[in-house]
């Protein structure tokens, strides 16, 4: 799809000026809020990387900031200055270059940062109104900076959308830190080296949303539009739509608690589409069957069986062991399953590759 060529494209290029919709955050952090409505109260939320002039991740947060009870809100963004390329200024959310503190002579080469508190919410009628308390830092407000990396240390959950070229560094950044976190990235991220190990810990993954529940992301004047999946909505924001991307978390949520209500492998050989032609088949090169859909895994089945990775999104820990991955992911993702003699890393059935597999068994 043309949407998921532009997504690719932004980081290659480092064209990383994609901004999440209003409605997709409400929707994946109402998930969090109806499963324990205390999930962030009391505590410090950091949103780095988030131009906050113009990022509904501070809208949201500053709006709902009494609802979820939180203690402190932080938000940086970027200088101008730092950003791969140049457009023309997307609307601002609150109008902040009236503002005493603004300085046209350094504006260019700083970040910002807005905070808000209980007292700064209690002053004012409508929470966006307190979002004038900001200032600006010292640097251009890198996430890797010693400035930045202090505001980190300082906050309890971290939400975001980080830049696309730099998901592995940032989640890394993160991680490193000891930190719950909520952030999106590419359906891919899932294998990266980076990510895979703290999955199969269950130490992280999937939030609620996942491919079309993210229903797209706003981009700048000057982005250009391609194909039927790109829109220009009703308040005039341009979008970008993709199904290539998740939501990725170490925050608890109902939906990882749900166990899949599947069929017996005779069933699945009798009715599932993708199975009942050909049954379940084994791999030229790892000891496991190929499960070609997530609601073809049969109920019965006690050995190790490859699925597509997007059976993470219906993952659950209660239920399924994840054991691996394709070594054409990693080496040693496969955890012995691959047959070190085969040309091939990625799994084959019949000589004919199959695409990335993770490989799952049934707890008992």
């Amino acid at each position: 799809m043309a949407g998921n060529k532009n997504l690719n494209s932004a980081a290659r290029a480092k064209n990383d000026e994609f901004y999440t919709q209003y409605d997709d955050i409400q929707r994946e952090l109402n998930c969090y809020y109806l499963y324990d409505e205390n999930f962030l109260r009391g505590k410090t939320v950091l949103l780095p990387c988030d131009d906050p002039q113009w990022s509904n991740f501070t809208k949201f947060f500053a709006l709902n900031f009494t609802r979820y009870g939180l203690k402190k809100l932080i938000s940086t963004g970027y200088a101008a200055d730092k950003k791969k390329f140049v457009y023309k200024p997307m609307k601002n959310l609150f109008d902040d270059n009236d503002a005493p503190q603004f300085n046209p002579t350094i504006d260019a080469a700083h970040g910002r940062i807005y905070t808000l508190d209980a007292d700064d919410i209690a002053k004012v009628d409508y929470p966006l109104d307190a979002l004038t308390n900001w200032r600006y830092l010292d640097g251009d407000g890198d996430f890797r900076s010693e400035e930045v990396k202090r505001l980190r240390d300082e906050a309890d959950v971290i939400i975001t959308n980080p830049p696309f070229s730099m998901f592995r560094e940032f989640l890394a950044w993160i991680v490193d830190a000891g930190k719950q976190f909520l952030i999106i990235g590419n359906i891919n991220c899932i294998t990266y080296k980076e990510v895979f190990p703290l999955i199969m810990q269950n130490k992280i993954w999937l939030g609620n949303g996942m491919g079309r529940w993210i229903s797209g992301f706003i981009v700048p004047d000057d982005y250009e539009l391609y194909g039927t999946e790109a829109r220009v909505d009703e308040r005039g924001n341009r979008i970008v739509a993709t199904n290539q991307c998740l939501w990725l978390t170490n925050l608890d949520h109902g939906k990882r608690h749900e166990p899949l209500n599947l069929m017996t492998y005779a069933e699945c050989e009798r009715f599932h589409p993708k199975v009942r032609d050909t049954s379940f088949q084994r791999y030229d090169n790892y000891d496991a069957i190929e499960v070609p859909a997530t609601d073809a895994i049969p109920k019965d089945f006690g050995g190790v069986m490859g699925v597509p990775i997007t059976f993470l999104d219906k993952y659950c820990p209660e239920q399924f062991e994840i054991v691996g991955a394709t070594e054409s992911e990693g080496a040693g993702f496969s955890n012995g399953l691959w047959h070190d003699d085969s040309q091939y890393r990625q799994a084959t059935i019949g000589g004919k590759k199959v695409y990335k597999r993770l490989f799952i068994r049934h707890r008992r």
